[in-house]
């Protein structure tokens, strides 16, 4: 295995900060969280690409979460996928080729029925991972939990679209996967996995903790992946005390 580490950035972290602790804790890349003070219209580009490369790491994104790309309303649904794709233009402004999608939908449960969301769901996948090809560009579509994909519908997603998988372990825990169903989703799915969030949790909720310290059995999940793998693991700690990062970082390079 030959995979990049690094950490998402949170809301309130200063992103020149960020790059710095990343350099000198050796991760591999910062994933920026193109949201808040860092959505694209709020960011210099060549500012953000000057500062990586002074801190001698690579960037990935997060792109926007609240994005309705499955909306059931074709102008709200168009104008979503426009906004993505800009921010995947000043993605790679900032010299970033990989940045994560959330494939979900706002649409009221009630009133839609699941095959049309998830149809303008998929149609949008296909869209904007077109897009991104063009610019080089690689999505990474994310399992969102109790959504209109969650860990158990993504076969969809690999069966009609190319875009590959960002798998998010505490999503799936949080839908019902234990650590041996993570590690057996990864066995059958890991040629289409290329980015991890490292998502530790006590139990099925949305935690964040530092890596290490919930109960999911990263090891296992790890062993399963294929031996030529070499995607991208990012930490998601809900955190602004880069303690936390390091500690976290130190335990990822163990078991890795």
């Amino acid at each position: 295995m030959d995979a990049k580490t690094g950490f998402v950035t949170q809301i309130e972290m200063a992103y020149d900060e960020a790059f710095e602790v990343a350099g000198d804790l050796e991760f591999d890349y910062v994933e920026l969280m193109m949201d808040g003070a860092t959505e694209r219209q709020r960011l210099d580009p060549a500012a953000v690409r000057r500062r990586a490369d002074e801190c001698d790491i690579d960037l990935a994104v997060h792109l926007p979460f609240t994005l309705d790309i499955g909306s059931p309303f074709d102008h709200v649904r168009e104008g979503a996928i426009r906004e993505v794709q800009a921010a995947i233009e000043t993605a790679t402004e900032l010299g970033a080729t990989k940045g994560v999608l959330h494939a979900s939908s706002n649409a009221w449960k009630p009133a839609w029925d699941a095959e049309t969301i998830g149809s303008n769901i998929v149609q949008s996948v296909r869209t904007i991972d077109e897009f991104g090809r063009e610019q080089g560009f690689e999505i990474c579509v994310e399992n969102i939990p109790s959504g209109w994909f969650t860990v158990h519908e993504f076969d969809r997603i690999f069966e009609e679209t190319d875009a590959s998988m960002t798998l998010d372990t505490g999503h799936a825990r949080i839908d019902g996967l234990d650590s041996h169903g993570m590690a057996s989703f990864v066995g059958r799915h890991g040629d289409r996995i290329s980015h991890f969030h490292l998502n530790d949790t006590r139990r099925a909720k949305d935690e964040h903790l530092p890596f290490g310290s919930g109960t999911i059995e990263f090891r296992d999940i790890f062993a399963a992946i294929p031996d030529d793998w070499d995607g991208t693991f990012s930490l998601e700690v809900f955190t602004l005390d880069y303690g936390y990062i390091e500690t976290s970082k130190s335990h990822l390079d163990e078991l890795l």
